[in-house]
């Protein structure tokens, strides 16, 4: 699947396309739903399947102090959307002067004239253009008049997909992670290369691989039972995804133990999967009370994930 970043990357090999616009975040059956069918659409039409996605998302830019939690980053959703068979991902910079694009210009210059749509599927909600005066029935319209099609990814689904983003993370924040793995039809992962770290753990015989949380919000935070995906392997471990309070941290970021692995880790892309919650992150008075509490997470994790 080919990478775009950026409208300044688009040359005239990527005009014609099937285009579906969205969030996609968690990339969720609801949202397989849709792709499967956005693919099979750009197969009969033999056009490339294309997803376009905004990073930053809108609220993150306008009010971060509102948007919600990421399900996935950007390299996730890369990861899903290849193995569902889209084409083409374009990822546009959102930012203050492409918020500035007329909704007109959006369709014109962006939809038509430099991507080249023939069928787009969007939401019926979606909102376009400066001050989000683009709504559906307006790309209905245009679609008539510059000659695309348009459907809504409600009447793109074979059947009545009630999951949503939002349930997730409400599944997230109740700590039902077999609910949330239910919706997005794979347990919550939270994936990222490993970074140095303080090296505290390695002292008190709990070495961890450490992966900075590159989000506004994480949408999750505690102690996990984890299974830990290192290249092809899968390993059982513990994790904590917090701010170290402990050790008066100020980043998130995620700390996973792998049990019984003695690898150098450092550099390489892991990815983790959150199976059960042990308990919520927390402050200890000391180094040796938070080391006996991690001696019992650990306990927890194994009886959890039914190792030895």
């Amino acid at each position: 699947m080919e990478l775009i970043r950026g409208i300044h990357n688009l040359k005239d090999v990527h005009k014609g396309c099937v285009l579906t616009i969205g969030k996609f975040d968690g990339v969720h059956l609801g949202h397989q739903a849709v792709l499967g069918q956005v693919v099979a659409k750009a197969k009969t039409l033999n056009l490339p399947a294309t997803v376009m996605v905004f990073e930053p998302q809108p609220e993150e830019l306008f009010t971060p102090e509102l948007a919600p939690a990421r399900l996935s980053l950007l390299r996730d959703k890369y990861t899903q959307l290849k193995k569902l068979g889209v084409d083409r991902l374009l990822c546009i910079k959102f930012d203050l002067a492409f918020a500035a694009f007329s909704a007109s210009e959006f369709v014109e210059n962006l939809l038509v004239e430099q991507l080249g749509c023939k069928f787009l599927v969007v939401g019926d909600d979606f909102r376009f253009g400066q001050g989000r005066v683009g709504d559906f029935s307006m790309l209905q319209s245009m679609g008539k008049k510059c000659l695309f099609d348009v459907a809504s990814t409600q009447s793109f689904q074979m059947k009545n997909c009630r999951i949503s983003s939002t349930a997730i993370r409400e599944a997230l924040n109740d700590d039902d992670f077999a609910l949330a793995k239910q919706m997005l039809g794979r347990d919550f992962t939270i994936a990222g290369k490993v970074l140095h770290g303080d090296k505290r753990g390695r002292t008190i015989g709990f070495p961890t691989a450490n992966v900075l949380l590159k989000r506004c919000k994480a949408p999750v935070n505690g102690v996990f039972a984890v299974n830990v995906r290192v290249r092809d392997c899968i390993y059982p471990g513990v994790a904590n995804v917090g701010h170290r309070p402990t050790v008066n941290g100020q980043r998130s970021q995620l700390e996973v133990h792998i049990f019984n692995f003695n690898e150098n880790l450092y550099g390489q892309f892991i990815s983790v999967a959150l199976i059960h919650k042990i308990r919520e992150e927390m402050k200890f008075d000391s180094f040796e009370l938070l080391h006996q509490q991690i001696q019992q997470d650990a306990i927890e994790a194994k009886q959890l994930l039914a190792v030895s």
